[in-house]
């Protein structure tokens, strides 16, 4: 069975990248040409994130820059660096990502030392989850969560990320429920129920 994806952590790549604040312009361009990478965080000596170097930085920075010295990394960097926690939520990371117009984020521990990046295309993988994981955990959570006692008929159809809920539930209310929950599933891109209720017989209507 395919790993949940909830968090920045589930999704990031933990190789990374990245260069020393005296690195030189010309051997940033040249790592980012190898890697085919448009970014790379700048790490102090500790191993924490001082700031990012991106495609945008050289263009702008660089231009014009004295040629009778070396322009580095430390001098071309964004600072300080938008990054994210590991234990972010994807939507949290997300947000951020549009929030600043990035195409990546550092990644960092409680101590703000680089533990990996993350990208547009790793956020989007949540959204690759297949069909039948996506209805399997829903089902789950369904029958532990949410009506243990079996006091609900609830079935689960999942079709290209969309949940179809269908079945005999004793409350309308809980048809809201069950939509925000089926929402909260990583790989739910839209939610549609169609419920009949039927009040249980010596239940007060």
């Amino acid at each position: 069975m395919m790993k949940h994806l909830r968090v920045v952590d589930d999704v990031m790549n933990h190789a990374v990248i990245s260069v020393g604040p005296g690195t030189a312009l010309k051997d940033i361009v040249e790592t980012m040409r190898r890697w085919r990478i448009s970014s790379l965080p700048v790490l102090s000596t500790e191993g924490r994130v001082a700031g990012v170097v991106s495609e945008a930085d050289l263009l702008l920075k660089a231009r014009g820059a004295d040629e009778s010295r070396t322009v580095t990394a430390g001098e071309l960097m964004t600072e300080p660096a938008v990054t994210v926690k590991r234990d972010a939520t994807i939507a949290g990371a997300a947000h951020l990502m549009a929030r600043g117009r990035l195409k990546r984020l550092p990644v960092v521990d409680d101590e703000s030392r680089l533990v990996g990046m993350v990208s547009q295309g790793d956020l989007l993988k949540v959204y690759l989850r297949p069909d039948g994981d996506i209805a399997e955990e829903l089902r789950e959570l369904i029958l532990t969560e949410l009506i243990p006692d079996g006091s609900a008929e609830v079935r689960v159809h999942v079709a290209e990320g969309i949940v179809h809920l269908t079945g005999v539930i004793p409350d309308a209310s809980l048809k809201d429920v069950l939509t925000r929950v089926a929402r909260t599933v990583p790989g739910v891109v839209d939610v549609t129920t169609q419920f009949d209720v039927e009040v249980p017989a010596g239940r007060g209507r």
